[in-house]
């Protein structure tokens, strides 16, 4: 399913017990395989992927930023400042500066926020080029009109698929944009090689976007959510809750790649909330080989705080079109273990949505959001 010299295997798996660092069993893959295959070890990784720094329109140093995220207790931190306005040498100094400061306990990485005139902006991870002739350095293919109906788009997919170790993220949906491109023209246009390079999006960024992530799986794409604090502040991870979880073989930039570009991960708003979410065995992010009927929910949800706030409220099991298919009531405890068997021909994909007593007021409890597992039907 992952192509154009992307490794990406997915298959069924095992979750061992949740702990401090919750070690799951999965291979992500190109094509299912069967249980007997032997799968890694993934451990839960929790950082944010999208900042910025005084070399767009934020504040701090590239410096700064990962020094505080790293000493706020972050494991990783993505620095994404806008592309048209990263000076050459600024934007060599934070490929460095993410060298500099990724060590055994803290993974730094340098992308930048790319800018499509009059639809809206993506994270591009992974690679130290730039789209060659686009983004607000220069309007070109805005105002020439040579690149009409969504084809600046699908240039921007494709120009990430040809670098062979970028990943994409769609940035704040329904932002901006201009009526017929609204939301990235409906996530239309996805090939398998687009769907390589396309790895998440964000279903929160300032307020829940996850009806966006929902249309995009109806479309076919296989990406994760992720939750962000976008900050343009000098607080780093100090200053927000919200976080994205990476389900990786270790805590190396490698590893959190392959962990963004298959889509295994999670969004949420709690900083520590842990979650363990497998169908058929298989973790978030896989795909189960295609002709089952049966599938087996396996769910644990644990905030380690203990705190009465941060009890978990609601867990729901959500598939094609939003639709909720399960839920189970927390009990006011900050742990919750949950088993559900689901029948279904029809499903495509299964996720997670979480709710606790500190979800966002805007969201009524909703604090997490799965990627999910694919049924292969």
């Amino acid at each position: 399913m992952r192509t154009i010299g992307r490794t990406c295997l997915r298959t069924v798996s095992l979750v061992l017990v949740i702990s401090s660092v919750v070690p799951l069993l999965d291979v992500c893959a190109s094509e299912p395989v069967s249980y007997e295959e032997t799968a890694p070890v993934y451990n839960l990784y929790f950082g944010d992927l999208h900042s910025h720094t005084s070399y767009s329109d934020g504040e701090g140093t590239p410096d700064q930023a990962y020094e505080m995220a790293a000493a706020s207790g972050a494991d990783f931190l993505a620095l994404t400042d806008h592309g048209y306005l990263l000076l050459d040498s600024e934007w060599a100094d934070t490929l460095a500066s993410a060298d500099e400061h990724t060590t055994s306990d803290f993974v730094a990485m340098a992308g930048y926020e790319y800018f499509i005139p009059g639809i809206n902006e993506m994270n591009i991870y992974g690679t130290p080029n730039m789209p060659p002739g686009a983004d607000g350095r220069s309007m070109e293919f805005c105002e020439s009109g040579r690149m009409t109906d969504g084809s600046i788009v699908q240039w921007v997919y494709d120009w990430i698929a040809s670098e062979q170790e970028a990943i994409g993220q769609w940035n704040h949906p329904l932002a901006y944009g201009c009526p017929y491109c609204f939301d990235w023209y409906n996530y239309s246009y996805i090939t398998d090689e687009r769907d390589s390079a396309m790895g998440m999006v964000e279903a929160y960024n300032s307020y829940d976007r996850a009806a966006s992530y929902i249309l995009a799986l109806d479309q076919g794409w296989h990406i994760m959510p992720t939750a962000t604090a976008d900050t343009h502040l000098a607080d780093w991870i100090a200053g927000s809750e919200i976080r994205t979880v990476l389900l990786a073989q270790s805590l190396s930039r490698d590893d959190l790649y392959d962990a963004m570009r298959c889509g295994r991960g999670y969004g949420t708003l709690d900083s520590d909330l842990r979650i363990s979410f497998t169908v058929n065995g298989a973790v978030m992010g896989s795909v189960l080989p295609a002709g089952g009927s049966t599938f087996e929910v396996s769910v644990i949800v644990e905030d380690p705080s203990g705190l009465a706030i941060d009890a978990i409220t609601l867990v729901e099991v959500v598939s094609d079109g939003g639709a909720v298919v399960a839920s189970m009531d927390g009990d006011g405890d900050t742990f919750l273990d949950w088993d559900v068997v689901l029948e279904s021909t029809d499903s495509s994909y299964y996720f997670l949505r979480v709710y606790s007593a500190s979800g966002d007021l805007d969201l009524p409890g909703i604090t997490a959001w799965t990627s999910p597992v694919w049924t292969g039907n």
